[in-house]
């Protein structure tokens, strides 16, 4: 039996480690034509009301670490997964990302990053107050040395594979979560209860930026667009984008209903709909969640081996059968745990994603096949 508790010696749970692969032995041609393969699967899934698809998501340590701030080396590891991923059975295929930290917004506020040995960048909150960041001189996101680095590395991925893998943007945070990047977040938090009008004008600037340094990114990664991005599942057959939300575990609904969701849905409404994480335990929050107008996607850790605190599945697919809305469940563990969990999870009417970790492809096939038995789809 497989030990079902959350693994604290590991740095990355929901990661794989791989060595680099050369540009030069990666067969850009044979994997355009396997993500092909996959694309009228993937947009019939998109355009219905309910059915299942296998995600057997790649995710490299050090891609989300140190090594981001290497184009080579990321690029190496990453075609790696790619590499890889073909052996294993899915529904929706791996892509490409230029991750380079969470602190992009903030670095039209000057702020940039700092790197500790061994870890994944960070950022100091630079303001003290929201009077503070509001009048900062902003200057526009790609002519920070962060948005400038993500761009390079955009180009550098779309010329090293000439344009025949897709690639996401990078990774995107809420407005909520970038705010707590520029202010201390108990500062901040003082800050909306005292000035909220004032917050509410630093979330309308966060989000034009935000929108803005997007709007750069899709246009220069074009057609092979991997939609909505960093931590979902995520096709040139989809659409949306993916905003990670982790704050909003700590205020009320009624404060994110107010302040979060109507930036939200215009985030969402520029690029094909709004799409949602959180990590931890976010079951609580589903209600509100669900009143995000333009919300076409939902992610969380389903699992004890995914999360340290990770949600019931018990509940989830009555509060999203029938809505449309996909529910993308990251699921680390064995075939048996991911076939109990799913059997919680699924109710007719479900748009699901099973997002599996599986070691190894035989083992993969058979939670594939478990995961369809068990949906009848």
């Amino acid at each position: 039996m497989a030990d079902k508790t959350f693994d604290y010696s590991s740095a990355d749970s929901q990661g794989t480690i791989l060595s680099p692969v050369k540009v030069s032995d990666f067969d850009m041609e044979a994997y355009e034509g396997y993500n092909a393969a996959f694309l009228e699967r993937n947009k019939e899934f998109w355009n219905s009301r309910s059915g299942v698809l296998v995600y057997r998501r790649f995710r490299v340590p050090q891609v989300f670490s140190y090594g981001c701030r290497d184009m080579e080396y990321s690029l190496g590891l990453q075609l790696a997964a790619l590499q890889e991923s073909m052996k294993y059975a899915c529904d929706i295929t791996n892509f490409l990302e230029p991750w380079y930290g969470i602190g992009t917004i903030p670095g039209a506020f000057g702020a940039d990053y700092v790197w500790n040995e061994n870890q994944a960048p960070a950022v100091k909150p630079p303001f003290k107050s929201l009077d503070e960041a509001l009048n900062y001189d902003l200057r526009p996101v790609e002519e920070s040395a962060t948005g400038k680095h993500t761009l390079e590395m955009i180009e550098y991925f779309l010329e090293k594979t000439k344009g025949k893998i897709p690639v996401s943007m990078t990774d995107t945070q809420s407005p909520l979560n970038i705010a707590a990047q520029l202010l201390d977040i108990s500062t901040l938090f003082c800050e909306i209860y005292d000035n909220p009008d004032d917050y509410k004008k630093l979330l309308g600037v966060l989000s034009d930026l935000l929108i803005g340094f997007s709007e750069k990114q899709r246009e220069l990664i074009g057609d092979v667009l991997a939609s909505p991005g960093h931590g979902f599942p995520s096709s040139m057959a989809f659409s949306g984008i993916g905003l990670s939300d982790d704050n909003m575990l700590m205020i009320s609904d009624s404060m994110y209903e107010e302040f979060e969701i109507p930036f939200r849905e215009k985030i969402g409404e520029a690029f094909g709909g709004a799409v949602f994480h959180s990590c931890g335990n976010w079951s609580k929050k589903i209600a509100v969640v669900k009143k995000i107008r333009n919300l076409v996607m939902a992610d969380g850790a389903f699992g004890a081996q995914t999360d340290p605190d990770p949600n019931p599945a018990d509940g989830f697919g009555k509060e999203f059968a029938n809505s449309g809305v996909i529910l993308n469940a990251r699921i680390v563990g064995d075939v048996s745990t991911v076939a109990e969990t799913v059997e919680k999870l699924w109710r007719p009417g479900m748009k699901l994603v099973v997002a599996t970790y599986c070691k190894t492809p035989e083992e993969q096939e058979q939670a594939y096949h478990r995961v369809h038995e068990i949906c009848g789809c």
